[in-house]
């Protein structure tokens, strides 16, 4: 809580932990040496950072040399398309995704159409699901790869991983997955999944922001979209101290926010005229999509005081269009433009939801 804020904005970014900052400390003050670099200062600050990528390794049970440490999601992202992308140009010139994309997958794919690849875009129905069987058409000897997200991010929706993996490993084609919104919650191994390439991000489990990884499975070969510089060894640390934390409190943590999620969603429910947005059950823990029929969600935000919440991705917080998340599931613009997301985290209070449905109500009359 910040000045009597009741932060439900989680999706967008998380505070950080404590026990991250700690960790980071140090390598802001004392332990500044390039990793780089050649002398024992610097050889020193490499092991540090070696153990690091090994501690986001155990969090995806992967080896610790299939982990790009990179700036975050949107890096990895760009690094994994491109370089797929680059790495088979003039052999294959397809790409599968879903239309309820992040911006930052949707954005990557849209340059490279500009560039000449095609790009097919499956379409999702009421809940964010898609047709596996339409995938499956979809996928011909052009077809690169497949690009799906694990959890929405604005509705929370569960993709089945597993069963778009099996698909792509059948077919031949590269699977790349956005878990941006799922690691550090829920359990995530690369190898039960069956994914090539995978993207998170530390700023969604209250590590630090501009410190994210891109899993790479051995074999998977990709053109060079970024060339080396000087890594950014605190944010490295932090990252790495999240994971650790994450993976030891996962359970407790679900547990916690699930029942208190709950119960908000339970209540806005209750509300005359509100519905759900997403799928009623293969949903993360951490967040709730609710309609408000009749409102402007974004006026009614701005008009909540010491409340934070969101009506779509934060990377498109600036843009007055309806979400083309919740469009894509069939709503209305006006449904769109009076949708709500509550993303909740570990540091949320019953006592803070309680204060929020009191809030709520107040202005919903």
């Amino acid at each position: 809580m910040y000045n009597g804020l009741i932060y439900l904005d989680n999706n967008a970014t998380t505070k950080l932990d404590d026990r991250v900052l700690q960790s980071m400390l140090p390598y802001l003050t004392d332990h500044y040496a390039n990793a780089s670099s050649s002398h024992a200062f610097g050889v020193e600050i490499n092991r540090a950072v070696e153990h690091a990528r090994k501690q986001v390794a155990d969090l995806i049970c992967c080896e610790p040399h299939e982990v790009l440490l990179t700036s975050g999601a949107t890096e990895s992202i760009n690094i994994a398309l491109k370089g797929l992308a680059f790495q088979t140009s003039g052999s294959k010139n397809k790409f599968i995704t879903v239309v309820s994309e992040h911006m930052a997958v949707l954005d990557t794919f849209a340059y490279l159409e500009q560039i000449g690849f095609e790009v097919i875009y499956l379409k999702v129905d009421e809940h964010g699901l898609f047709d596996l069987g339409v995938l499956q058409n979809e996928i011909d000897n052009q077809t690169i790869g497949v690009c799906v997200m694990l959890a929405n991010n604005e509705t929370g929706t569960i993709q089945p991983i597993k069963l778009i993996a099996d698909i792509c490993n059948q077919n031949d084609v590269f699977f790349i997955c956005d878990a941006t919104q799922a690691v550090g919650k829920i359990p995530v191994n690369v190898n039960e999944f069956g994914v090539d390439l995978l993207v998170f991000s530390a700023h969604k489990f209250h590590g630090p922001k501009g410190a994210g990884a891109l899993f790479v499975r051995k074999g998977v070969q990709l053109s060079s979209v970024i060339h080396r510089g000087t890594l950014n060894v605190p944010n490295i640390i932090g990252f790495a101290r999240a994971c650790d934390i994450a993976k030891t409190e996962m359970d407790v943590n679900a547990d916690y926010i699930g029942s208190v999620k709950d119960y908000l969603e339970t209540s806005l429910l209750g509300i005359s005229g509100t519905k759900l947005n997403g799928h009623p059950i293969q949903r993360i823990y951490n967040v709730v999509n609710v309609c408000f029929p009749g409102i402007d969600a974004n006026t009614l935000i701005k008009s909540l005081p010491n409340i934070a919440v969101s009506n779509g991705s934060a990377c498109r917080a600036a843009v007055f269009e309806p979400s083309h998340v919740l469009t894509a599931m069939g709503l209305s613009r006006s449904e769109a433009y009076g949708s709500i997301r509550f993303s909740l985290s570990k540091f949320n209070t019953m006592e803070e939801i309680i204060n929020v449905l009191k809030i709520l109500r107040y202005y919903l009359k």
